[in-house]
């Protein structure tokens, strides 16, 4: 596509949950490179209601009659993950540039058909993972590179939600389970970070709601990673954070470490006789908002300007892989070979 300083990128936004309507009020109203010329959701209504809402001039009730759209340039998807694999084929026929959200799908069988529907068309795709564009972590990675702590040889991740999602979303059948819904960010920071995982170990339990039991899958995992080159790393997972939404990375360095993260959302501490206190990061919304509005105007930006996308359908996959090979070193109580996953 053609760059001009005033460029501007006509997207479509699939699926409207809670995260679609960020993304349509980031793509719509916080991202000067972009425009919103439709927006579709199996509840017809609920498109039509934020295409009044955002002024966006046409509403769908399917992801194909947006694809359709010839006002549509580009599509961002934002619907569950059992509908990535049609959707993203679909807008790979069109030849649509395409931004999906993770994981980017629940099987990686779905997965080949997608990167084969994007290899044969030659459709611009990027993946989303937004932990990438948080200036934290960006910010890590740019350390990293001008060797700050040397040699990185212990990679170190916590991801603790406050509270435990509905049991409808929650249920491995839709969301893959706790590996692959929230361990996915911390798998695909680890080999961001670090390069491919060579083996993996995990364990985990329900610890803390029984209900989860009932769908399947765990509140509680500890995977153990041991890198292509030997390196080290651990991650943690939990839904049980109570006292908020608390994301750590660490990078153990030869000749440093970077501790990326931040739990008190709000500078200020109450110091009374025997007590300091302050709040916390109250969920994803709230601590990564920058991160998803940067990663939506890169995607833009990548398009107008005829750049490579960022992040790539192959590390959407890698991430699931690993995240499924954690899965089953958890069901196995035995170390799993990632490459092994297939």
């Amino acid at each position: 596509m053609a760059s001009n300083k005033r460029a501007k990128l006509n997207v479509g936004v699939i699926g409207l949950g809670r995260l679609g309507k960020v993304y349509l009020r980031d793509l719509a109203a916080r991202i000067p490179e972009t425009t919103v010329a439709a927006v579709a959701d199996i509840d017809r209504a609920l498109a039509a209601g934020l295409a009044e809402e955002f002024g966006v001039p046409n509403s769908y009730g399917s992801a194909e009659e947006l694809i359709a759209d010839p006002r549509v340039d580009a599509v961002v998807i934002v619907s569950p993950t059992h509908a990535h694999r049609d959707n993203v084929i679909a807008a790979a026929e069109s030849k649509k540039p395409t931004f999906c959200e993770k994981p980017p799908a629940l099987s990686l069988a779905e997965c080949a058909a997608m990167s084969s529907a994007v290899a044969k068309t030659g459709t611009f795709f990027q993946m989303g993972f937004m932990r990438r564009f948080d200036p934290g972590y960006a910010a890590a990675k740019e350390k990293i590179a001008r060797g700050v702590i040397g040699r990185p040889v212990v990679f170190k991740s916590s991801s603790r939600d406050p509270f435990r999602p509905s049991l409808e979303y929650a249920n491995p059948a839709s969301s893959g389970g706790i590996m692959v819904d929230m361990g996915i960010h911390d798998f695909d920071l680890a080999r961001w970070f670090m390069g491919d995982v060579d083996t993996i170990a995990a364990t985990g339990a329900v610890l803390a709601y029984p209900e989860m039991a009932s769908i399947g899958d765990i509140d509680n995992a500890i995977a153990m990673l041991e890198f292509a080159d030997g390196r080290l790393g651990i991650i943690d997972l939990t839904r049980n954070g109570v006292y908020g939404y608390d994301i750590v990375t660490e990078l153990l360095g030869d000749a440093g470490t970077l501790r990326i993260g931040y739990l008190r959302e709000t500078p200020i501490l109450t110091m009374t006789k025997n007590h300091v206190a302050h709040d916390t990061v109250p969920y994803f919304m709230e601590r990564f908002e920058r991160a998803y509005t940067l990663q939506l105007r890169n995607f833009a930006e990548n398009v107008l300007h005829d750049r490579p996308p960022a992040v790539k359908l192959e590390d959407g996959v890698e991430a699931l892989r690993t995240a499924l090979a954690a899965t089953a070193a958890h069901r196995t109580r035995q170390r799993v070979k990632v490459s092994g996953i297939h």
